[in-house]
């Protein structure tokens, strides 16, 4: 399931010139030897046109299958690139970007350092992929893409009926995948991409990287830190995930979490009674959320939205406050109106049935990351326990990550990060993150004893950094212009802080701040939860 580009939005169309430049002293070539035995690029026009417009470069990296046998099987990763536009001598290196998912397509990324306040980007040639996998690379992972088509039947095991059919549902996609990836579902974890990001690296002639990594990009970031610390010239890892949790128990932690967030948005509706006419508590809220999700149950929405796909629709408001005023709309002309036009077209925006490659991917690489309860009890114990303080997403995660039961791929062991070795991180988190809860974000800290920890203070949006708060996007813009990190504070806590920008006001007009998620013209592909969003 992927994240569709949110309708409406300010569609960003400055034009980019480009200018080629050669490594400056900050951004030293790699030895002519590695550089002479790495796979090169062809470079050539990108398919997007929002790469296109920007003067992008797109191509084909050809990489082992299995890096255990370097003259085996070759796949490909598809690569983007947008050239730095400063004088040599200001050149700051490479700049490689991942959004998230895992399965999340990073190829139209590379567009992120227009975003960096300042004018800090361009000392960067941003280089975007698409991992192992994922949508242009070859092969693309995609398994059944009728798999969420609503509507589906319901999350919340009430009976041993629906529970078997979600395990039958969940043994059939695994087993659809073995059969579409067949050797390739062996060689899918964090590890591989990590290797993948070398081959860049070396195919692009440099001694070092840059990274920006997302939400799970932050996990890529991390093991690459750990097993190439030399490699790492400057990185931004924002939304951080928490290594210790790797991946059964952070979806639990997230159900915790994004519970809270929904509540959060439940009172802010309220707070806006007088425009939606919903409750004037955020209970009262709540409680007509969950009436109108149980209608659905007899008679779903134009035939398609039944409770799941309700659900799924507003998760994204524990997600994105960006989505908060749609999202509103949504329901209020639901709940009040019976809109059906409205809430079957924020099932088509927000949940985009169709192709699975994310949600295959995501599988791919968490299910054999490291090895999941093989009991369905524990599951069923963990889930029904997390259930009573969280059951607005609960269930609807358990079985988004069900297909680890039956996974055919070789299932690995998570790398111990250990960041002691990297000299320069820049960790960022709100503190209100639901998909990769603050916590990680401490924890990464802790790992990395050279990093900084930047904290948005109670905001709620999810991987929130080139997103309109100037505290936060100057304090990067800053870190990539000089390398200077803020100062690190005794104890276990942030090392700066912002606070957060107010919550939307649907009884005011306001202006879009330029940002990453307001640009409809880059594609960031990315499951239903990022964490893994």
């Amino acid at each position: 399931m992927e994240r569709k580009t949110v309708k409406g939005l300010v569609l960003f169309t400055a034009a980019a010139t480009m200018l080629a430049v050669a490594p400056a002293s900050g951004a030293s070539a790699a030895p002519a030897a590695e550089s002479a035995g790495a796979a090169k690029i062809t470079w050539g026009q990108c398919e997007s046109p929002g790469l296109q417009r920007r003067g992008a470069e797109c191509g084909l990296l050809d990489v082992p299958l299995d890096y255990a046998k370097p003259n085996g099987k070759k796949i490909q990763i598809a690569v983007s690139r947008i050239k730095a536009k400063v004088a040599a001598k200001d050149y700051q290196g490479i700049m490689l970007v991942n959004p998230g998912g895992p399965g999340g397509s990073g190829l139209t990324l590379s567009v992120l350092g227009e975003y960096v306040p300042n004018g800090a980007g361009e000392a960067y040639d941003w280089i975007g992929f698409d991992p192992r996998g994922v949508g242009s690379s070859v092969p693309a992972l995609s398994c059944d893409n009728d798999y969420f088509n609503g509507p589906r039947p319901e999350y919340i095991p009430w009976n041993q009926s629906i529970e078997q059919t979600w395990l039958t549902r969940s043994k059939n996609y695994a087993k659809a995948c073995g059969k579409a990836g067949g050797a390739l579902l062996d060689h899918m974890t964090t590890v591989d991409s990590v290797n993948d990001m070398e081959s860049i690296r070396k195919s692009l002639g440099a001694s070092q990287i840059n990274f920006y990594g997302f939400s799970y990009g932050t996990y890529l970031g991390q093991v690459y830190g750990t097993l190439h610390p030399s490699r790492v010239r400057r990185m931004v890892l924002d939304g951080n995930v928490d290594v210790r949790k790797v991946w059964y128990q952070a979806n639990l932690d997230q159900d915790v979490n994004f519970e809270r967030n929904e509540k959060i948005w439940f009172g802010w509706l309220a707070k806006y009674d007088s425009v939606y006419h919903l409750g004037t508590t955020a209970q009262q809220v709540e409680l007509r959320w969950y009436a109108e999700q149980n209608k659905l149950r007899s008679a779903p929405a134009g035939g398609v939205v039944g409770p799941d796909e309700f659900a799924d629709i507003f998760l994204y408001a524990g997600y994105y406050q960006s989505t908060w005023l749609e999202l509103a709309e949504a329901f209020a002309g639901w709940a009040n109106d019976k809109n059906t036009d409205l809430i079957v077209a924020a099932y088509e925006n927000y949940v985009g049935p169709g192709d699975d490659n994310g949600f295959a991917v995501y599988n791919a690489v968490q299910c054999t990351d490291t090895q999941w309860p093989q009991s369905w009890s524990t599951w069923e114990r963990d889930n029904w326990r997390t259930f009573l303080k969280a059951p607005f997403m609960t269930w609807d995660n358990a079985w988004y990550n069900a297909p680890c039961l039956f996974w055919p791929g070789k299932v690995s062991k998570p790398v111990k990060v250990d960041g002691s070795k990297v000299q320069s991180v820049l960790f960022v988190g709100t503190t209100l993150d639901a998909a990769t809860p603050f916590e990680g974000s401490l924890e990464a800290r802790r790992r990395f004893p050279h990093g900084a920890l930047l904290a948005e203070v109670g905001q709620t949006t999810h991987a929130n950094s080139l997103n309109g708060n100037e505290c936060v996007d100057n304090a990067i813009a800053d870190y990539l212009a000089t390398g200077k990190l803020p100062k690190r504070k005794a104890g276990d806590k942030p090392d700066a802080t912002c606070d957060a920008l107010p919550q939307p006001d649907p009884t005011a007009a306001s202006l879009q701040a330029k940002s990453l998620r307001a640009d409809s013209s880059v594609t960031v592909r990315e499951p239903l939860y990022p964490v893994h969003h």
